[in-house]
């Protein structure tokens, strides 16, 4: 058996995060392949799947016989912008746990905002009895920008809790109950429209750097929040920091809810951090469990083996 799995082992090489939860899932699921952490890799031949999260350049570069590399996210730049990645696979993560807890956080901070659970806060803080007036969920206009698998799960329970709710990504989707807008011709209309809006984008060329200040003034200042919200759960890469700061405080947004940042950990220096406003979380809104995802990991690599295609294999020509 060992002979046999001499070229199959495997490499996480998880960045920041802790790669011994990953690498005793594998074990666990499949003894007698080998498993290397980076960078103890002695046998950079034996290498055929890497599991990375935010990988060190020089992990991928000079594995012979790569096969497949399998992002331990939702998101795949972390891999694709890495200048010595071979030209093999990559396949991200499609994971009903991962979209579950993703669709739990944003319904969370939708409802933050809506129910105005920040400004309670200070009048606890301040030991203040004042009831707002609160509006309707049917009055607030949600629009998700992003509807794969992680945005139409959000908008089907927004959707349930009443919230008027749309959708808009690059080519036309379907959700019961979601008004759809695709396209360049059909985002400054969603805009338009969207009182808290949502972004669950991948980063790509074209999304980088999208969300700031030009997108940020197309927003409804209309509604029944008295202006427009954003939370980000995308991507860092997504958001100008500068700008949200300043669009909070010039009133050009009311609030925002960020799970992710330009660069991470988020400085301690940021301004983010005492917004009123503003809620900060430390990108753990799709928390990855460990074993759950080694395992939908360890059933890919089964299939491929068996000559059986990959899921969720990623197009470099669009990013995602």
């Amino acid at each position: 058996m060992a002979t046999k799995m001499a070229d199959h082992g495997i490499l996480i090489a998880s960045g920041p995060w802790d790669p011994t939860p990953w690498a005793e899932a594998v074990r666990s699921l499949d003894p007698a392949r080998p498993v290397f952490i980076w960078p103890d890799v002695p046998d950079r031949g034996a290498v055929r799947y890497v599991m990375a999260w935010h990988p060190p350049e020089e992990a991928l570069a000079g594995l012979p016989n790569l096969s497949v590399v399998f992002s331990l996210g939702a998101g795949v730049e972390h891999v694709l912008s890495r200048k010595m990645l071979p030209d093999v696979p990559v396949a991200r993560i499609v994971s009903d746990d991962l979209t579950e807890r993703m669709t739990e956080w944003v319904a969370l901070q939708v409802l933050m905002h809506h129910r105005q659970q920040r400004r309670y806060d200070r009048l606890q803080d301040e030991r203040r009895w004042h009831e707002l007036r609160q509006p309707a969920a049917s009055e607030v206009r949600v629009g998700i920008m992003g509807m794969g698998v992680l945005g139409a799960s959000a908008a089907r329970v927004l959707v349930a809790l009443g919230f008027s709710v749309a959708g808009w990504s690059r080519g036309p989707k379907t959700v019961p109950g979601v008004e759809s807008f695709h396209g360049d011709a059909g985002l400054d209309p969603f805009l338009a429209r969207t009182d808290i809006l949502v972004v669950l984008l991948p980063l790509t060329p074209d999304t980088r750097g999208l969300l700031a200040m030009p997108l940020f003034r197309k927003l409804a200042r209309d509604g029944a929040l008295g202006g427009p919200v954003l939370i980000n759960a995308g991507r860092g890469g997504l958001q100008i920091e500068a700008d949200i700061v300043r669009a909070i405080e010039e009133g050009v947004l009311i609030g925002a809810s960020l799970d992710v940042f330009e660069t991470e950990p988020l400085d301690p220096s940021s301004p983010l951090w005492g917004m009123e406003n503003v809620v900060v979380t430390p990108h753990c809104a799709g928390w990855s469990d460990p074993m759950e995802l080694t395992v939908q990991i360890m059933e890919q690599i089964a299939a491929f083996e068996a000559g059986r295609p990959l899921r969720n294999v990623v197009d470099r020509a669009v990013s995602y």
